[in-house]
């Protein structure tokens, strides 16, 4: 394959590029790391997408270029490429002693050696969605306490009227029973009193 074909950008097969613990938004343009934000920026931003769209291949030093700094002719390019290919992988953790990411090609370019997944939508969270999510489960347990607390003090209330409520309409059950019985008794002496008054007659 030429490196005109090379050259020409490739379209993920998906919304995201996930390798190692990163995940690469493409539609955001956001990197993540076990879904914290990694701050990335713009060239070696780009300089990553150019890897990452041939996973695998060799990518040149001049497809760096030409998507990089396509108008920038008089610019000592070579030396600016090696300089954001050296500082994207400190961004992704590449040492001297071994690359888990990025493979140099003597004298031709580099390679993205790392195993590469694409999803539709984001594995991982950015870091303050977790937290607007948990900031928003915490209200909503916050709520339920208290609704659940107002429930309670409703209950005990309700309770407590029902009983002086109960209480009361006892006590005056009794008060009209004594009364009812009390005015029998007297009715009772009355009729007695009345039989005596007519047999002394």
């Amino acid at each position: 394959m030429g490196d005109a074909a090379e050259a020409s950008p490739r379209k993920a097969p998906g919304r995201c590029v996930l390798f190692g613990d990163f995940e690469l938004d493409l539609h955001e343009q956001a990197l993540r790391r076990s879904g914290e934000a990694v701050k990335v920026p713009g060239k070696i931003y780009q300089a990553m997408v150019v890897l990452i769209e041939s996973p695998g291949d060799l990518v040149t030093r001049d497809q760096i270029r030409n998507r990089l700094w396509p108008r920038d002719v008089d610019m000592n390019y070579d030396a600016n490429v090696n300089t954001t290919v050296n500082k994207l992988r400190q961004v992704l953790g590449d040492t001297s002693d071994g690359a888990n990411f990025i493979q140099t090609i003597p004298r031709r370019g580099y390679s993205f050696i790392a195993p590469v997944r694409y999803a539709d939508v984001p594995a991982a969270k950015p870091r303050e969605e977790r937290k607007s999510e948990a900031m928003g489960s915490r209200v909503f347990v916050e709520l339920a306490e208290v609704l659940r607390s107002e429930r309670a003090r409703i209950w005990f209330t309700a309770s407590v009227v029902t009983w002086v409520t109960a209480a009361i309409l006892f006590a005056g059950m009794l008060l009209w029973h004594s009364r009812h019985a009390q005015n029998s008794v007297k009715s009772s002496a009355q009729v007695i009193d009345k039989q005596a008054l007519d047999k002394r007659q």
